[in-house]
């Protein structure tokens, strides 16, 4: 059952937030999957950014502000999330494998 209830997630989200660069521009998150506990989100602009990571059933986990590119993620445990993204107005959203 759960793995129906991940699926429905996933096929709502891509269909509402898509799977393209959205509207940050030089958005990039590397590493996907984390293994390190570490992710560095950039961007052209470099502004602050705020974080949202939900679980795949939509409850926020962790909102942070982050001010350059690292993003501790060590207190997540191995899983899929997903990351929302906002900067100066514009927002991306990622899936975000945690191992």
């Amino acid at each position: 059952m759960k793995h129906l209830y991940l699926i429905i997630f996933f096929i709502i989200t891509s269909f509402t937030y898509g799977q393209s660069n959205g509207d940050i521009d030089g958005f990039s998150m590397y590493p996907n999957p984390v293994t390190t506990g570490k992710v560095y989100i950039s961007t052209n602009l470099n502004a602050p950014k705020k974080i949202f990571i939900y679980d795949v059933f939509g409850t926020l986990l962790l909102k942070t502000t982050i001010l350059g590119k690292e993003l501790n993620l060590s207190d997540l445990d191995a899983g899929v999330y997903v990351l929302r993204v906002l900067e100066k107005n514009k927002m991306c959203t990622r899936k975000l494998i945690v191992k």
